[in-house]
């Protein structure tokens, strides 16, 4: 074994004011020293963090380290912990190890065809000019998230689950009400009963879609071998994989870009395939808004020269991973020129994003369309001001003010 580890702390989620996008610094400080470190973990243990691309690539992978939910404890000081927790529903595959795993991600994976992304790239870019069309028109500054961050993913997925025009305004209010819950740290009864009011929608999609099936993807699900339950929830996975992952990349992918104006300006003159992919792995990598994953181990495992039992929790941090030196040159420097494959924003593994390539399409097609149509784009507000989004799950941003010079 190696040398003995400093004492546990709670997971540093502090991040620097006007920076949102970069980690806790206290993350660079423990990688340096040791990339597997000891925290506490709720229900009063001490278990594990990763903070190294190496090593987050070496857990990601093991199949010894368990996904499963029933395992889990929060690395979060005061969060709620629960002594028995109730076993995954079906259909939540994130949450599930194989075969179980196995199964819901084949059938998931069947759906996401090349025919179908090469469909959606047409109208990822239509959906994308229209968003533009009415912002040009907006008098005043600009919300981005609001007008474009999460309005073009809510609509791609409204999209590709198959709902209808007519039903669309009431899918987009109840996914609304229930991100507004969010940010105003609304009671857990109340946003319980905003979720439950999605998957009541959920509920009543599938079976128009079995009574009239269509030509999209959750047809697709409600007509294979799966119960009711998985149907509802895996069109709920697919809900926060390709609504929540893609607006927070965008927004804290502009706020990135408008915080370094010569890279804004290398993406309005990007226009070739390899130059638009490089940027968008480079923003993937750089603003990682799913800052960390879960795991714990089944037996006991040796890891970077020391035990983690079974039972232990280990949190791999993304955020910290995707800004290791050892792996990324300037870590820290935003550089959409950059090769930055093999970051871990979509995770490693079996349980790697399974809508990474969705997501990809709608980044490739939005952040060079806005960087064209608006070249002087700038906040309208000092970065500080600016509000972000730090819940566990996903981090972003609620609002990004912005203007740019109109004719």
């Amino acid at each position: 074994m190696t040398e003995v580890l400093p004492d546990a702390i709670w997971l540093p989620s502090e991040r620097s004011s006007g920076c949102p996008y970069n980690p806790p610094e206290q993350l660079s400080e423990i990688r340096e020293k040791t990339p597997l470190s000891r925290i506490h973990y709720s229900g009063d243990v001490d278990g594990w963090l990763v903070t190294s691309h190496a090593l987050a690539r070496q857990v990601l992978a093991d199949a010894r380290f368990s996904s499963g939910s029933n395992h889990h404890r929060a690395p979060i000081d005061g969060a709620p912990f629960m002594e028995n927790p109730p076993p995954v529903p079906p259909g939540f595959l994130s949450l599930m190890d194989p075969p179980d795993h196995t199964r819901y991600r084949r059938q998931l994976t069947g759906q996401f065809t090349v025919r179908r992304m090469r469909q959606l790239t047409d109208r990822v870019e239509e959906i994308t000019t229209e968003c533009l069309d009415a912002m040009e028109k907006q008098v005043g500054p600009v919300d981005l998230v609001d007008s474009f961050a999460r309005l073009i993913p809510g609509v791609v997925i409204a999209e590709l689950l198959g709902i209808s025009y007519d039903d669309r305004q009431k899918f987009t209010d109840l996914v609304d009400h229930m991100h507004a819950l969010g940010r105003s740290k609304a009671s857990v009864e109340e946003q319980t009963k905003a979720f439950l009011a999605v998957r009541g929608f959920m509920s009543e999609l599938m079976f128009a879609k079995r009574e009239q099936p269509t030509d999209d993807l959750f047809s697709g699900l409600v007509t294979s071998e799966f119960t009711d339950d998985e149907i509802i929830n895996l069109g709920l996975t697919l809900l926060g994989a390709g609504l929540d992952t893609v607006a927070g990349t965008l927004s804290l992918g502009v706020f990135a870009l408008l915080r370094n104006p010569d890279q804004y300006e290398l993406l309005t003159k990007a226009t070739d395939d390899d130059a638009v992919s490089r940027a968008v792995e480079e923003l993937l990598r750089f603003t990682a808004v799913l800052p960390f994953l879960q795991r714990c181990a089944l037996e006991d495992i040796e890891v970077d020269g020391h035990l983690i039992k079974a039972g232990e929790m280990v949190t791999i941090s993304t955020a910290a991973a995707n800004r290791d030196a050892g792996k990324f040159a300037a870590p820290d420097d935003l550089d959409i020129t950059r090769s930055a494959r093999g970051h871990v924003t979509f995770g490693h593994g079996i349980h790697q994003c399974v809508a990474q390539q969705l997501a990809r399409v709608e980044l490739q097609v939005a952040f060079p369309a806005l960087a064209r149509r608006f070249p002087t784009l700038r906040l309208a507000v000092a970065p500080e001001e600016v509000p972000v989004r730090d819940e566990i799950a996903f981090y972003g941003l609620w609002s990004l003010p912005v203007t740019w010079d109109r004719g």
